[in-house]
């Protein structure tokens, strides 16, 4: 059974950083998603199996960075420069296959979320 501990989220004004993390049972293919109140999940960013390949929605590409200690199986989310549109509840996903992948369908075992809020 894969377990995904997601931590980090919180309440944080804007323009302010968080780091979510994300420890895993093992050594997956790893992406962020968030899903906003009213709307459905997206895809934020995501990390190949080795760490060598990322992909990132282009509404955080330059202010998000998705980075990995492959020795803790953990998956990192740094988030810069936040805006109020940036808050969700962050999900952590992980994939059988080796290539980062954008699409939701693609992921086999989610994490429970944490809430990021983002105002003032």
């Amino acid at each position: 059974q894969v377990q995904l501990e997601e931590s980090g989220g919180g309440l944080v004004q804007p323009g302010g950083s968080l780091r979510l993390s994300c420890a895993a049972s093992g050594r997956y293919s790893m992406g962020w998603f968030r899903q906003a109140p009213g709307k459905e999940r997206e895809f934020v960013a995501a990390s190949s199996w080795s760490g060598g390949s990322t992909a990132y929605a282009d509404s955080v590409r330059g202010r998000f960075t998705i980075s990995r200690d492959n020795a803790k199986n953990t998956v990192y989310l740094q988030m810069n420069s936040l805006k109020p549109e940036d808050t969700a509840v962050y999900y952590c996903a992980a994939r059988m296959g080796r290539r980062a992948s954008t699409s939701l369908n693609e992921y086999d075992y989610w994490g429970q979320g944490t809430q990021v809020t983002v105002s003032s």
